[in-house]
């Protein structure tokens, strides 16, 4: 026959699991929240001077040449204030062709624009989109939250669809 255990002997077995799993918990969640963090501070750069216009030199851009990464063109200011400018640089990106004309917010203290109103504001928020795909698996698998993580993905879908069909 079999020995019975003792009560306290199952005790400690039951302590390592919380522990190891609260230890998971913590580092997913923490990968979690790094990625996230990632995404705005990606998406924050260019997002505020899209957003936070108020006091900005806002116009338009129509574009007359483009490079390997930026575009360049002839600068009309629509705020008051502000002086035309004979050339300022955007990003070049698929959403920017020459021979075209954008709404853009000049950067402070610079020559370089990003385009705004809703396609701009999309566009700057991509990183954010990503990272709240990537954020969803490391949810889904090291978390095992999975309604989270559908809500994160679809809204990393939405956004980054959203912003496809706007720019």
């Amino acid at each position: 026959m079999i020995p019975a255990m003792p009560a306290s002997a199952a005790v400690p077995h039951e302590s390592a699991h919380a522990v190891l799993r609260f230890g998971r918990f913590a580092a997913m969640g923490a990968v979690a929240v790094l990625i996230l963090i990632a995404g705005v501070w990606a998406s924050w750069g260019t997002a505020q001077h899209v957003m936070l216009t108020k006091g900005r030199e806002r116009g338009t851009v129509e574009v007359t040449r483009c490079g390997q990464d930026t575009c360049t063109g002839r600068y009309s200011p629509s705020s008051e204030g502000w002086q035309p400018r004979s050339k300022v640089v955007l990003e070049k990106s698929v959403a920017v062709q020459k021979g075209r004309t954008y709404t853009v917010v000049v950067k402070p203290g610079s020559d370089d624009a990003v385009r705004s109103g809703p396609a701009g504001v999309l566009y700057a928020w991509i990183p954010l989109g990503g990272a709240l795909l990537l954020a969803s698996v490391v949810v889904a698998g090291g978390l095992l939250r999975t309604r989270a993580a559908w809500v994160m993905a679809l809204s990393g879908v939405a956004l980054l669809t959203a912003a496809f069909v706007t720019v």
